[in-house]
Parts: structure tokens; C-alpha cells; sequence
């Protein structure tokens, strides 16, 4: 199983982004992709994530501005980031819990990061 992550860049506060996550390989089941940051110095911290044919869930501090949501293309999740803040600032890591051997449990798979960068 690979993870494809895309869309970082450097964005002025205020302003808006959008990062894509592409799940490709042997893959059995998808149980949910989403977001991960690190920001340097910190610890790795859940951004969003979705349930495929569930709910979506986002850290407090993303509520409101930040949106996760199934793309068209196959096993692809995308972020829609908006409002963005300079606290915003991190590293982005796609995650996936999926079934990827066949043997009906989730394992945790992660794509590179892709650096996201709020600054004036």
C-alpha cells in the first residue's frame, strides 16, 4: 500500500490551500484516510479524518475551516484548508487505516509529508 500525498505550498494567512491523498496498491479494504501535522518542535497531531462511508472528525482547532471529503478519483481523500493561520504552519502526513494483506485487520500506513507554510 502507498500513500501519495500532494498540494502542499506557502500561502499568506487568510488564504487557502488544498492537499490530496491518493491510497494505491494492494488494498482490500480502506477503513479511513486522513491528516496528520508536526509542527517542528512538536509533537505529531490528528488534523482530520473520514470514515469511508461514515463520518468525518477534525481537531478542535480546525473546526470551521478545514474540510476532508472523498474525491472523485479512486481511494483519494482530499483537505480543503481555508482561513489558514500561521499556527497552521507544519508538516502534513496522509494516513490510512487499511486492510492491505487480506487478512481483515486495519494497519496504519502513512504517505511523506508535504510542508504546508502560513507566512506574510
Amino acid at each position: 500500500v502507498q500513500l501519495q500525498a500532494s498540494g502542499g505550498g506557502l500561502v499568506q494567512p487568510g488564504g487557502s490551500l488544498r492537499l490530496s491523498c491518493a491510497a494505491s496498491g494492494t488494498i482490500f479494504t480502506i477503513y479511513s484516510l486522513g491528516w496528520f501535522r508536526q509542527a517542528p518542535g512538536k509533537q505529531r497531531e490528528p488534523v482530520a479524518s473520514i470514515v469511508f462511508g461514515g463520518t468525518s472528525d477534525y481537531a478542535d482547532s480546525v473546526k470551521g475551516r478545514f474540510t476532508i471529503g472523498r474525491a472523485d478519483a479512486k481511494n483519494t481523500v482530499y483537505l480543503q484548508m481555508n482561513s489558514l493561520e500561521p499556527d497552521d504552519t507544519a508538516v502534513y502526513y496522509c494516513n490510512g487505516k487499511i486492510d492491505g494483506l487480506g487478512y481483515k485487520t486495519l494497519d496504519d500506513y502513512w504517505g511523506q509529508g508535504t510542508q504546508v507554510t502560513v507566512s506574510s
